[in-house]
């Protein structure tokens, strides 16, 4: 079937001007043509190689500044690398900038078929698929009024639309996956789902891990314009949320996992083990243990566990000090378990994530999270993330004097008289 993307050692380069550069050619022939060169050059992208096989989603995170934008605007065709290749195979879907091409004079049926057009639509196509688009962007009652008088959201929503019904076999998107209402979302969400398993090869920017995780296959972090991780979606988001608060998440490298001694480092987790691992199901037993590996004494450690569900809402946080576990750890390997007797949460995905501190919680000396969520079994429906055991009971109810309903006596019918 091919690569639908591969990108091999891509590098953009823009200049920087000094503030007082020459504005017009007077000022520039008076200043003896000084100072119009650039003052110096900077990568926005560097080194960036990676693929995207068709029927995958690739989710692209990092800082603001990072280079995604100008990552995917390379790909989509505008502007020219400095460095490196880019391949492509099939047709181009753009979600760059939606709505940039809307001209707001126009209906929205006019910009619909005059973007489907350039969407690589034909005429016949565009004009059999508008129901559709239209349906989608839920604007069959303002279809026909001039762009000028659409909401922001109405227009991005109708630009999303033509975008995913021009039958794109690559698609990118830029940080616009999260297009109106939350029910609008959800069914954009679905829309790319079905495009990935129909074949199609896809990039998402996003600033949301939980989107990354939901829809993602594979991640990508840049981090100032060169990759930092490129692995599976957990993995990548570790990093990138480490990356985003790092006084709050310090890791060490994955050759401390591996046990490889690493310049500074006291003590690392090198791993996180359930038990059970799956099936799970509301109020079971869960053993957490985390395994450690250390190079130099470490005084009174303490270790924390914190399971929070997808949502990012924190379920539970414990550690070691509670329990008045208070031991000396000399170079070596260890293992330290947290057993509860039953968990009673309500179906569905949760995370899992531990640290190690130095005595009285002065620093913060590792950090790692389970890579696959832990998946509670479907319970019946409640509000919250907790499901304890529970009973419902009809006590007997007396109705007090002032709840009766009146007696009334019936005096019964007459008899006939016998006289």
């Amino acid at each position: 079937m091919g690569h639908g993307i591969v990108v091999q050692n891509l590098g953009k380069k823009f200049s920087t001007y000094a503030s007082d550069r020459p504005r017009t050619i007077m000022q520039a022939a008076l200043r003896g043509f000084r100072g119009l060169s650039a003052a110096h050059d900077f990568w926005a992208l560097r080194n960036v190689s990676f693929e995207v096989q068709p029927g995958e989603i690739l989710g692209v995170l990092g800082h603001n500044g990072a280079g995604k934008s100008t990552l995917l605007r390379l790909i989509g065709g505008i502007g020219r690398p400095d460095e490196g290749d880019i391949q492509l195979r099939g047709r181009i879907g753009a979600l760059l900038d939606l709505g940039a091409g809307f001209h707001e004079d126009l209906t929205g049926r006019e910009n619909l078929l005059v973007s489907a057009l350039i969407g690589g639509l034909t005429r016949e196509e565009a004009l059999a698929r508008q129901g559709e688009i239209i349906e989608f962007a839920e604007l069959e009652s303002f279809i026909d009024n001039p762009i000028r008088t659409y909401s922001t959201g109405m227009g991005m929503r109708l630009a999303f639309s033509i975008a995913i019904h021009t039958d794109p076999q690559l698609l990118l998107v830029d940080e616009h996956l999260s297009v109106g209402d939350i029910g609008f979302q959800a069914k954009c969400i679905a829309r790319v789902k079905a495009l990935r398993d129909q074949g199609c090869a896809i990039m998402l920017i996003s600033q949301t891990p939980k989107q990354v995780r939901e829809v993602c296959d594979r991640a990508l972090l840049l981090k100032q314009g060169r990759v930092a991780a490129y692995s599976d979606p957990e993995t990548v988001i570790g990093e990138y949320e480490a990356a985003m608060h790092p006084d709050q998440k310090p890791r060490l490298p994955q050759s401390a996992r591996r046990g490889e001694p690493v310049l500074g480092a006291q003590i690392a987790l090198t791993g996180i083990e359930l038990q059970p691992q799956a099936p799970f199901y509301n109020g079971d037993p869960l053993t957490v243990e985390l395994s450690y590996r250390c190079w130099k004494p470490v005084s009174s450690p303490i270790f924390s566990i914190r399971i929070s569900h997808e949502s990012g809402a924190v379920c539970l946080t414990t550690n070691s000090l509670t329990a008045g576990l208070q031991p000396s750890i000399l170079p070596g390997v260890g293992r330290i378990q947290l057993q509860l007797e039953r968990l009673d949460l309500n179906g569905g995905k949760y995370f899992i994530s531990a640290g190690i501190h130095s005595a009285q919680w002065q620093s913060l000396l590792d950090y790692q999270d389970l890579p696959q969520p832990l998946v509670v079994e479907p319970t019946p429906v409640i509000e919250g993330l907790l499901h304890p055991p529970a009973r419902w009971s009809w006590m007997e109810h007396s109705p007090g004097p002032e709840k009766q309903q009146p007696v009334v006596d019936v005096d019964p019918a007459p008899s006939p008289s016998l006289a």
